[in-house]
């Protein structure tokens, strides 16, 4: 049985896995900047990681640093690309290409990390044949053929919360394995499909949140617990 603790394929947990392109920025940052070597309290200053956790994330790709002397930043870049499947080209089909899905394919930072975004569709007639970013809006009626002609594996849904759940199903018969979904809902897919959620409600909501926690009380003092 699978561990759901674990990511997929690389021995690693859910949450190494998740600071993991946190390092994989910070070290993209120093390699522009001509760093060779950097040391692990170093990578965790820029990445807000503690030291210790920061040193076991990196154990689990391998014997990568020394003592004393540090990680060597582009075996270090090559192996985090490596465990999160960005050494290959990683293409990614996104769906939906109103206001957010525009916006997501103007992004010019898919490929500094792996990733070519190879397809936008939509299902609004009016949109079809706009250039979005690098690509032209197909028919989500090509939505299949489209998948698999890019053997692609990652999908982006930026569609209304109604539809949300159909394409899901569409996008994964297709082959899709990983969803990042924009959509305010809760998608069923089957195991062994992941999906992140991001709910820009919900984070908005969650921000108003701390920050009326840090708002002075009547007396000008902070609330009290």
């Amino acid at each position: 049985m699978t561990d759901p603790r674990r990511g997929p394929g690389t021995g690693l947990s859910r949450p190494t896995v998740s600071r993991l392109p946190g390092y994989l920025r910070a070290l993209s940052s120093l390699a522009g900047s001509g760093t060779v070597r950097v040391s692990s309290a170093e990578l965790a200053r820029l990445t807000g990681a503690s030291p210790a956790v920061l040193r076991r994330d990196l154990a689990g790709l391998g014997q990568l640093g020394r003592r004393g002397v540090g990680y060597p930043v582009a075996t270090l870049q090559q192996a985090i690309s490596q465990a999160l499947g960005l050494v290959e080209d990683q293409p990614v089909v996104l769906v939906g290409a109103g206001h957010l899905g525009s916006a997501l394919a103007g992004y010019a930072g898919f490929e500094d990390r792996g990733l070519r975004l190879c397809a936008v569709l939509d299902a609004d007639p009016r949109l079809i044949g706009q250039r979005r970013g690098a690509v032209v809006v197909q028919s989500i009626d090509e939505l299949e053929d489209t998948v698999t002609a890019a053997a692609a594996r990652l999908a982006i849904l930026a569609v209304p919360t109604g539809a949300a759940q159909s394409v899901a199903e569409r996008l994964v018969a297709a082959g899709i394995r990983g969803l990042l979904n924009f959509a305010p809902v809760d998608l069923a897919v089957p195991a062994g499909v992941t999906v992140r959620a991001v709910d820009l409600s919900t984070e908005l909501q969650i921000l108003a949140f701390h920050q009326a926690e840090l708002r002075p009380g009547p007396t000008g003092a902070p609330p009290s617990p």
